[in-house]
């Protein structure tokens, strides 16, 4: 079984992720835990949404938040997808998802992501990430996730600019 990380930890990745499609109306969406691409959401969303634990959405880097913002209440898991290392537009869709539309479920990375980027991505409120590159150590990628022991700034992962947290 493939492996991840979710929540400072290397666990099973329990989700099947479906490829992108010309013909969402046709897509077969099979049973068990499914990360489904947005038209497809869209295309067979009655459907989908009676499955409410099973079925994730994941977008592409073209994609934007405000697509699901009507869903994050009930979308267990979005997957946010990099295409190549260099594309950061995911970085503010996370933020968005977490802070403007309030999602509260697994915002994973996955695809093209790469060891430098999770501290970033965990404090846009990433959670999970999924490398494609199998060969990535999991374990000595953790790591990554506290580069930096504090950030200057707000983030999703802290409210407060530094100079208000001094005391």
């Amino acid at each position: 079984m493939p492996k991840l990380i979710k929540d400072a930890q290397v666990i099973d990745d329990i989700w099947r992720l479906l490829e992108a499609t010309d013909n969402p109306e046709a897509t077969e969406c099979p049973d068990g835990n499914i990360i489904v691409p947005l038209n497809v959401w869209n295309a067979q969303k009655p459907q989908l949404s009676e499955r409410q634990t099973e079925v994730g959405v994941w977008l592409a880097p073209d994609e934007f938040a405000e697509t699901l913002a009507a869903d994050t209440a009930t979308l267990p898991l979005i997957a946010l997808r990099f295409s190549g290392f260099m594309d950061g537009r995911a970085f503010s869709t996370a933020r968005l998802l977490r802070e403007r539309y309030n999602f509260e479920g697994e915002l994973r990375a996955s695809g093209s992501i790469i060891r430098d980027q999770l501290c970033y991505l965990k404090r846009c409120g990433v959670n999970a990430f999924s490398f494609a590159d199998d060969t990535v150590d999991l374990n000595v990628s953790l790591a990554s996730l506290n580069d930096f022991s504090d950030g200057y700034q707000t983030s999703a992962d802290q409210k407060a600019p530094l100079f208000r947290r001094r005391t």
